[in-house]
């Protein structure tokens, strides 16, 4: 069956992480480059460059905030914003 929608087409219409049981431990981030997940209401963008893989958003102030995947695990992270 094909995917339903471009989530499902980029992570294999795997179940969202936000979704999983509370026991369980949070899942690393994705890796493509320029995925858009998001976490704590703002959203994150996965840059590649000649260095280490970092993702990129705003802090609650708009300044430009680097992550590492596991900080960005750590904090928790969504493939949908939060309503």
């Amino acid at each position: 069956m094909p995917p339903t929608t471009a989530v499902d087409a980029v992570d294999g219409g795997a179940a969202d992480p936000a979704e999983q049981s509370p026991d369980a431990a949070p899942p690393s981030p994705p890796t493509t480059p320029c995925t858009v997940v998001w976490s704590r209401g703002r959203p994150y963008v996965l840059e590649s460059g000649s260095g280490r893989p970092r993702w990129m958003g705003v802090d609650h102030h708009g300044r430009p905030q680097a992550l590492t995947g596991e900080a960005l695990r750590k904090q928790g992270w969504s493939y949908h914003r939060s309503s």
